[in-house]
């Protein structure tokens, strides 16, 4: 899978949310300032050509949809910023959350309270 800009995930944080929009829902849900309808409508054929959007045809327009789950782009997403940051260590990466976010007692029982019900 492509690694996605910035703006790009912008968008695709959109699709995923509303399932299917054209350009003009997909706006709507962007923050302020709202870029504008070419800048969106480029954007979502970036994605198109990235295999990661497809479209239907409807009237003269077009509806968009992900064709890419979430939680699978946040996945790979993980796995690359440990890989590229972290030599492949969760373990490293968790250190290093811990000491730059100073996460307090609970938070971390909390977390592996989480990890253990994975298990």
């Amino acid at each position: 899978m492509k690694q996605l800009t910035k703006a790009e995930e912008d968008i695709m944080q959109v699709l995923w949310k509303l399932k299917k929009a054209n350009v003009k829902a997909i706006i709507e849900e962007l923050p302020s300032p709202k870029p504008a309808y070419n800048t969106v409508s480029t954007i979502v054929r970036i994605l198109e050509g990235k295999g990661v959007v497809d479209y239907e045809k409807q009237g003269k327009g077009h509806i968009y949809f992900p064709v890419i789950d979430k939680q699978d782009y946040s996945n790979e997403s993980i796995n690359k910023l440990v890989d590229n940051y972290f030599q492949g260590s969760f373990k490293s990466m968790v250190s290093f959350f811990m000491k730059k976010n100073d996460i307090n007692l609970n938070e971390l029982e909390s977390i592996l309270k989480d990890i253990n019900k994975q298990q």
